[in-house]
């Protein structure tokens, strides 16, 4: 398994993983082949995918706004988890946060993905029940 910097050439590939994964929340804008690019363009050395074979098996998008770093859809493919790899990735990512000169880090979890918050859990992440997440969307 190679961890590598994801590209837009990946898009393809990680969006399949994304939606063959329970609990990773898409959106038509956000996560389309476009956004992803924006994304990408704003965060060029902090999103990794993770090959194995010359497949993508996990994908992590992971950026930063200047103060605090955020990791959206971290996805390890079914048959390639407990092997190391969302591990792998989370490391690669919080490493670049790092060399970034981010000190915290943020993410969002869905209440019933048992999995992706026991995963979170066990890499040292904390829930905070003092916070009320909000969002509105302001392009449909």
């Amino acid at each position: 398994m190679i961890i590598r910097k994801m590209t837009i050439d990946d898009y393809d590939s990680v969006y399949n993983l994304w939606m063959n994964t329970p609990g990773i929340g898409l959106n038509d804008l956000d996560d389309s082949r476009e956004g992803i690019e924006r994304y990408l363009k704003r965060n060029p050395k902090t999103c990794f995918v993770a090959e194995k074979d010359n497949k993508i098996i996990g994908t992590i998008l992971c950026g930063n706004d200047g103060r605090r770093g955020f990791i959206y859809h971290a996805a390890v493919s079914p048959e390639e988890r407990n092997n190391g790899v969302g591990s792998a990735l989370v490391e690669a990512a919080l490493n670049a946060l790092k060399k970034e000169g981010i000190n915290k880090v943020a993410l969002v979890v869905f209440s019933d993905n048992q999995i992706g918050n026991s995963f979170w859990e066990k890499r040292g992440f904390t829930a905070r029940e003092d916070l009320v997440y909000r969002n509105k969307i302001i392009n449909e």
